[in-house]
């Protein structure tokens, strides 16, 4: 019983984490990385398509990304796409290539974007804490229901503080590297 609940517990922490590493991987620091243009969508044939299904991305240098289509004639379509995606960018065509260079950011938006990244930290932090809370509240219930000691259940209680405190400690310590990799010119 005892067991399956932590189990379960730590399923609801590690998601949590999971969570919070693809949220901040979506967060724009001043280097590029291909990652950026996930979102974009772009009418191939009728259908609308994400970008990396009609074309290639690779990184020019640390703040240019290229794409390169699969058709010369997507070209200006993909262009338009960048440009509408509201992600910032001024996409050129340069032959048969669109360079995306990334402007340099301001002091101003690294501290709004590390208020989003903080934000995106507590929400972490609270959902790890609500798992803690409802294997709590599964222990307790054990209790009521005399399924398990009082012992097993102060011991299952501390076991899972334990496990809520590392969890804390990874976000505390995904929060200041993004914070580091944000503020860094």
């Amino acid at each position: 019983m005892i067991a399956e609940t932590k189990k379960t517990a730590e399923q609801k922490m590690q998601k949590a984490i999971e969570a919070l590493k693809h949220n901040f991987s979506r967060v724009r620091t001043g280097r590029a990385h291909a990652g950026m243009l996930d979102g974009v969508m772009v009418e191939y044939y009728g259908t609308m398509t994400p970008i990396n299904g009609v074309a290639s991305i690779t990184l020019l240098d640390a703040r240019t990304i290229g794409v390169q289509p699969f058709e010369k004639k997507m070209i200006q379509t993909i262009e338009k796409a960048i440009r509408e995606a509201d992600l910032g960018l001024n996409p050129s065509v340069n032959s048969d290539i669109i360079r995306v260079p990334l402007p340099m950011m301001s002091e101003e938006r690294r501290r709004e974007l590390v208020k989003v990244v903080k934000g995106e930290a507590e929400d972490a932090r609270v959902a790890v804490r609500n798992a803690r809370r409802d294997a709590n509240g599964a222990l307790k219930d054990a209790l009521k229901a005399k399924t398990v000691s009082e012992d097993e259940e102060r011991r299952g209680q501390e076991e899972i503080q334990k496990m809520t405190d590392r969890y804390i400690g990874e976000i505390d310590k995904l929060f200041a590297a993004k914070e580091a990799e944000l503020m860094a010119v």
